[in-house]
């Protein structure tokens, strides 16, 4: 595996983090238009349409793919939508649901009895601060009802995460498809139970080209081509390499939401963010630090 990145793998690379990035300012745009729900839906559906006839189904066990589409496609971003409509603000809920890499290890320890290094729970010490932060200085744009949203979705993706992982090594397109016709019908019925009927006829009438180029923005740049170019890099590059770069969507996260919507960006919240991405830093750049050392 290479390690270092050519110019145009690593501008490949910070495209992928800018769509992740801003792609939080585009659900708050939707948002305005549409309910969260269908919004998710309709998300998940055009991930699924037309591709699924094309790609063929990834050689796992259906368990793992009705897993994976449930706790991405209902728990990750059906939560993260709800949180965003009106109870977080998108910069924030970038930084926050990254929370998922420190999930994504409590749970690897509980399952297959992995152990937590000092160095681990210092950066977990330095984030679980940040949060404090956050929750400290709660107002109207941002809840401790949007924060606990956003931390289950988080949760949820660290869980989507042991789940994709168990698939070993496949192709990460088809899987993202098939997993999310599972997604679909229970979003639909959330949406139809949760907001209603006069709701979903309202968003679907009210949507205007904006709010469809949204759904297309989520379905096919945020999952298609960000996991698809994303999966193509770490199939070239170690981990140690591409994982870091993940720590740049937060910042594009708060900048772009800060450009487009005014979102401001007190001292407080640029501490807070300091603090959670310091932590972060920490628990990825570590482990690579150390192999470079023994190296040498």
């Amino acid at each position: 595996m290479k390690t270092s990145l050519s110019l145009h793998h690593f501008l490949l690379a910070i495209a992928v983090v800018a769509v992740w990035g801003s792609n939080f300012v585009v659900i708050k745009l939707a948002l305005g238009q549409m309910p969260p729900l269908l919004f998710a839906s309709l998300r998940f559906t055009v991930v699924v349409l037309p591709l699924v006839f094309f790609l063929p189904r990834p050689a796992v066990p259906w368990h793992n793919l009705v897993g994976y589409g449930l706790l991405i496609g209902v728990g990750q971003f059906g939560l993260l939508f709800v949180a965003m409509n009106g109870h977080i603000s998108p910069g924030l809920a970038s930084l926050v649901i990254q929370v998922q890499v420190f999930f994504t290890i409590g749970l690897a320890m509980m399952l297959a009895g992995e152990t937590l290094a000092r160095i681990q729970w210092i950066a977990l010490a330095l984030a679980g601060t940040g949060l404090w932060v956050i929750v400290a200085h709660t107002d109207g744009s941002t809840t401790v009802l949007g924060l606990g949203l956003v931390l289950l979705a988080a949760l949820a993706w660290a869980g989507g995460n042991l789940v994709s992982r168990a698939a070993g090594r496949i192709n990460m397109v088809a899987y993202v498809v098939w997993s999310s016709l599972f997604a679909v019908p229970p979003l639909a019925l959330l949406s139809l139970w949760v907001e209603g009927w006069a709701a979903l006829a309202d968003g679907l009438q009210h949507a205007n080209s904006l709010t469809w180029a949204a759904v297309a923005w989520q379905a096919w740049g945020n999952s298609i081509f960000g996991y698809a170019a994303w999966g193509w890099l770490l199939s070239r590059y170690s981990a140690a390499t591409i994982a870091p770069m993940a720590l740049l969507v937060p910042l594009f996260g708060m900048a772009s939401s800060a450009w487009w919507l005014g979102e401001s960006l007190p001292f407080w919240k640029l501490g807070a963010a300091a603090l959670v991405m310091a932590g972060l830093a920490l628990n990825l750049l570590w482990p690579w630090w150390l192999r470079q050392h023994r190296q040498r």
